[in-house]
């Protein structure tokens, strides 16, 4: 049997990626969510240990992502949100930037990332 080894910066590379995969499904997780999340939930819907989520949740919030904490024992984490999100008006700069970001995760990682792309390839689309 054959092992494949990845060079160090692929290895890091597919760390990132698959980081950031998990990053979006915690996001989409929170922001679905009725009631606070224990971090214990998260893990086993995530498929990853306790401290996994813990790092994650706090690498989301230095990125600025609006993630509270509930203390208690019905308490976890959540995202509040609108019902209905504003529309984000962007530039087509802005666009490109959120277009090579999903590119990069792969555009149908996730269901959202898929109709993400195609709602900003459609935005810059001529008429």
């Amino acid at each position: 049997m054959s092992v494949v080894r990845l060079a160090a910066e692929s290895r890091d590379s597919h760390l990132t990626l698959r980081r950031t995969e998990r990053q979006q499904r915690l996001v989409e997780i929170l922001g679905a969510a009725a009631e606070p999340a224990p971090s214990s939930l998260l893990a086993r819907e995530l498929g990853v240990g306790l401290r996994t989520v813990e790092r994650d949740l706090a690498r989301l919030r230095e990125s600025g992502v609006p993630i509270d904490s509930v203390p208690g024992p019905h308490g976890g984490s959540r995202l509040p949100r609108n019902a209905t999100p504003d529309p984000v008006p962007l530039t087509f700069e802005e666009i490109a930037a959120v277009i090579a970001s999903l590119a990069a995760l792969g555009p149908t990682a996730t269901r959202s990332s898929a109709s993400a792309m195609r709602a900003l390839l459609q935005a810059i689309a001529p008429r």
